[in-house]
């Protein structure tokens, strides 16, 4: 199923995407910077997964995550054998003891997915991440150890 659309011209979802990321040939559906600034201005998410759809050479949003959701919730939604790519909102405590929050862009290519979505996922990543203002930290990840709460955690502070 689609997710909603939310361009107020009332045009149909699959019509509503720019053609930003004209390096590797793929556009940014508008979906997605809109479902991420919601994330990251109202804290609507947890986190967003984020997919190609080669055959419409677009990236678009593939899931969302409520607030409630934790990080086994997010890291559940990554596919084993595909690419993706991801954000997530990481709430941390300080050494102070203060509550603070770090907006999280994750490239996901597991070693085991294939080569040809490997290059296509590689070489759209700097450009997408751009079309998301306020992306704090980046990771890149081939196996989930390389992203577990203890990497969130370091890398945060």
């Amino acid at each position: 199923m689609l997710p909603p659309c939310y361009d107020f011209t009332y045009m149909p979802y699959f019509y509503v995407y720019s053609s930003a990321n004209a390096a590797s040939g793929m556009a940014v559906h508008d979906d997605c910077k809109l479902r991420f600034m919601e994330l990251k201005a109202k804290r609507t998410y947890r986190f967003i997964v984020y997919k190609i759809e080669e055959m419409q050479k677009q990236v678009i949003v593939e899931k969302v995550g409520e607030p409630g959701q934790s990080y086994e919730d997010f890291t559940a939604c990554l596919p084993a054998d595909e690419c993706r790519y991801a954000v997530f909102d990481f709430d941390y405590f300080t050494e102070e003891n203060v509550p603070k929050s770090r907006i999280f862009f994750i490239a996901w290519s597991p070693d085991t997915s294939r080569v040809r979505s490997k290059m296509i996922y590689a070489s759209s990543k700097d450009r997408f991440k751009r079309e998301l203002d306020g992306i704090q930290i980046e990771l890149q990840a081939t196996d989930p150890t390389e992203m577990g709460l203890d990497v969130f955690k370091s890398r945060a502070n």
